[in-house]
């Protein structure tokens, strides 16, 4: 085990890594009273690498490493993830490419629902992982053997699981499947803290402009002072607060003290002010501070049981390729297909469309129905 302090190391490291195909990556950081990750290790597996890197060194650049990420030639391995390309992205300014979920891949082998990692090595590889250092304050030096060598075994044994699972999906001849999930997981915009953006991450419980202004804006403003600040969201307003707002429209100290989302004592900080000329602002013009939110349709009457004989065909499609259902289509996604068959939803899509939502649309025609058969539902097509 090679725990990487200096620059010199670190890139001889990342000279030998890069002449494999694939590298196996996790990283341990701390969030619980921050905004921004602390990044406090990085650990790397390939056949021939085994290495952490503590990025808290005084002096190391990571610079060697951010090249390995720009590399195109090598596939970044993970598993659930979203949150090391989170990091990765921050650092980067970019998404690290091409990449390789080991959850996201073992559901599409047919290995179970979200996966974990201790689940998936234990199926796999016949090891029960050590979780006793899993809640470490990883920020804190120096770090013991034991923490370190259970932070090195997250990815030597992911980088075993990789040429597992990819046998597996071409076996089965879904290695298409996993390919179009890793060109959604490496957009962009899900790693973006844009503060104008804020308000995507927000329930529309109201579709008018005064609603959707005062909640954009005031999502955009707790964004912003949560980055400034490196406080969580909901350290600076919780979300329930924001609604009531938006719903209440306080314009007076007066009027937000009587809110019961907001804190006692709240209405008289300096937060307070901006907090109150913000609402101001929205409800000067809605039109103009209002984001774009299309309204839902309405479901036909009737819908009722088109949902549920949907729901069946996906449970039996869902059991005959051996996958979780809620891989294919939640239930929202259902609602949207028994209403519309040109719903922009993701079983309309690759090798969802080809799987389950052909099937549907051939349902939803009349051209599958649904019969008994010795006591199971199977499908008869006409």
């Amino acid at each position: 085990m090679k725990i990487l302090t200096s620059t010199d190391d670190l890139a001889e490291v990342c000279k030998t890594a890069r002449k494999s195909d694939f590298v196996a990556l996790d990283t341990e950081f701390m969030r619980e009273r921050t905004f921004w990750s602390q990044l406090c290790l990085i650990q790397m597996a390939t056949n021939d690498v085994e290495a952490i890197i503590d990025p808290l060194a005084d002096g190391l650049d990571l610079e060697p490493f951010l090249d390995l990420l720009r590399e195109s030639s090598i596939i970044k391995v993970f598993h659930a993830a979203r949150q090391d390309m989170e990091i990765f992205y921050s650092l980067l300014g970019e998404v690290p490419y091409p990449i390789f979920d080991s959850q996201i891949a073992a559901m599409a082998a047919g290995l179970g629902d979200s996966i974990g990692y201790d689940k998936l090595v234990r199926a796999l590889l016949d090891i029960n992982v050590d979780k006793g250092s899993r809640f470490t304050d990883w920020a804190r030096r120096p770090l013991s053997k034991k923490q370190l060598s259970y932070a090195l075994a997250d990815v030597t044994h992911l980088r075993d699981l990789y040429p597992i699972l990819v046998k597996k999906l071409q076996d089965q001849n879904r290695s298409h499947w996993l390919d179009e999930e890793m060109e959604i997981l490496a957009n962009p915009d899900i790693y973006s803290f844009k503060p104008e953006n804020a308000w995507k991450r927000m329930k529309i419980r109201k579709y008018t402009d005064k609603w959707l202004a005062i909640m954009a804006q005031l999502s955009k403003w707790r964004e912003e002072e949560a980055q400034r600040l490196d406080r969580p969201r909901n350290r600076i307003l919780k979300d329930d607060a924001i609604y009531e707002i938006a719903t209440q429209e306080p314009t007076s100290v007066e009027a937000l003290a009587r809110l019961r989302a907001i804190p006692k004592g709240f209405e008289r900080s300096r937060s307070a002010e901006s907090l109150l000329q913000i609402v101001k602002t929205a409800l000067s013009d809605p039109k103009k501070y209002a984001p774009k939110v299309d309204m839902p349709k309405r479901n036909p009457a009737g819908l009722g049981p088109v949902v549920e004989m949907l729901k069946v065909l996906l449970k039996i499609r869902a059991q005959e390729i051996g996958v979780a259902p809620r891989l294919i289509a939640n239930s929202a996604d259902i609602e949207r297909l028994a209403a519309d068959d040109e719903a922009d939803i993701p079983a309309l899509k690759g090798w969802r469309r080809k799987e389950f939502g052909l099937d549907a649309l051939q349902m939803k025609a009349g051209n599958i129905g649904l019969r008994l058969k010795n006591g199971v539902i199977v499908l008869e097509r006409y």
